[in-house]
């Protein structure tokens, strides 16, 4: 998807202040989160942080209002800083949005085959990649049948701003099945339709972002990169047991999902597609240090720690540096990602305190503490 970029670069110290400063001072007032013993105590304590005015109108507070509260607060912000910005930032923060439209789209294509009520189904989307309720309604309604999956696009996902992803999608699914473009998607379980949209999502905002050049070329080319590893290490190890293990689906329908973007691409992914088996992945990942180490949390099958946690590790550490670095973008992706891994902290929290799990409390990836395992490494 072509994206207009200006030719003014994104992170020089004459102009970045002007332009971008104010919302980027914004973002870096993070609080950080506070370990509790019983949910009163966990009003009590968020009423002396940011949260503590979404928060007072609750009178009962349980895991599943304080997410849904903490959600709001974090689209109320984003939304804030996005009519504080100014090209290119402005457009920078819409790819941000994107991953979650996607999302979006997904649940409701999901839910539909499965007959979900459509109000159910939109209460459940992400906030931050709503489209007008006319055309969320609207996407859920097609027939399930080849017409009505060609309608859908044309009619509906064509006029969103992932629309062009969706069409990347067809086009290179009827190339590929040699067929007719609206026989594709009737073809083609929703998951491998995500996982499409989701690479043409990362390497179009990866080729945005090196545009962009500078600091945040730099960062944010990083973090992407590292996202586009980690997609094609899930997409592997999911796929374990599936249809697309198959030894003809690896070569095909499996290899066209890994993004071409990444330290693992092109040598990794081109390894990876002739993987079978968890020891085959394993051995793939040995030669890719960065990988290894959370490969061997897996492998180890320890209950304290599973692969995603590793994952979660790692990106909240990258995530914290990006605050660390000034005159660059990635700063805004990173406050919106390290805001998502706190309201996970605080649902696992008040998830472990009702269920009187307090064993389990402490198992889960602290956000700007001293006490982070990378912070104790770097203290030594």
């Amino acid at each position: 998807m072509a994206t207009t970029v200006p030719k003014a670069p994104a992170g020089g110290m004459a102009t970045f202040n002007i332009l971008h400063g104010f919302p980027e001072a914004l973002v870096r007032d993070y609080h950080h989160m506070t370990q509790c013993d019983t949910l009163d105590d966990v009003k009590l304590n968020l009423t002396e942080t940011d949260y503590g005015e979404a928060l007072a109108d609750s009178t009962i507070l349980t895991p599943s209002s304080l997410q849904e509260v903490a959600i709001e607060k974090l689209v109320t912000e984003f939304q804030y800083l996005r009519t504080q910005a100014v090209e290119p930032l402005a457009t920078f923060m819409d790819f941000i949005t994107y991953e979650y439209m996607i999302e979006n789209v997904m649940l409701l294509l999901k839910g539909s085959l499965s007959g979900r009520d459509i109000n159910e189904l939109i209460a459940q989307c992400h906030p931050l990649g709503m489209f007008k309720e006319s055309t969320m309604r609207s996407i859920p309604t097609f027939e399930s049948n080849a017409k009505g999956y060609s309608d859908l696009y044309q009619t509906v996902l064509v006029d969103t701003p992932v629309g062009p992803y969706f069409s990347m999608f067809l086009q290179e699914s009827s190339e590929h099945m040699g067929g007719e473009v609206r026989n594709v998607l009737e073809e083609v379980e929703i998951e491998i339709i995500k996982s499409s949209l989701i690479k043409y999502w990362i390497e179009d905002f990866y080729q945005y972002v090196e545009k962009l050049g500078g600091e945040t070329a730099v960062m944010m080319g990083e973090l992407l990169r590292v996202r586009a590893d980690t997609t094609a290490i899930n997409i592997t190890l999911n796929s374990f047991g599936t249809p697309l293990n198959e030894p003809a689906m690896r070569g095909s329908d499996r290899k066209r999902l890994y993004p071409a973007v990444g330290h693992l691409y092109p040598a990794g992914t081109a390894m990876l597609v002739d993987v079978s088996d968890e020891e085959e992945l394993g051995r793939v990942l040995e030669l890719f240090p960065q990988y290894s180490s959370i490969w061997n949390v897996h492998s180890s099958g320890g209950a304290d720690k599973s692969i995603d946690d590793a994952f979660y590790e790692r990106d909240v550490q990258m995530l914290e540096l990006a605050f660390e670095g000034q005159m660059h973008f990635g700063v805004f992706y990173a406050y919106v990602k390290l805001k998502e891994q706190e309201i996970r902290n605080l649902v696992w929290i008040t998830e472990c305190i009702l269920q009187a799990q307090k064993d389990e409390i402490n198992k889960f990836v602290p956000v700007f503490s001293h006490h982070a395992p990378w912070r104790s490494l770097k203290s030594r």
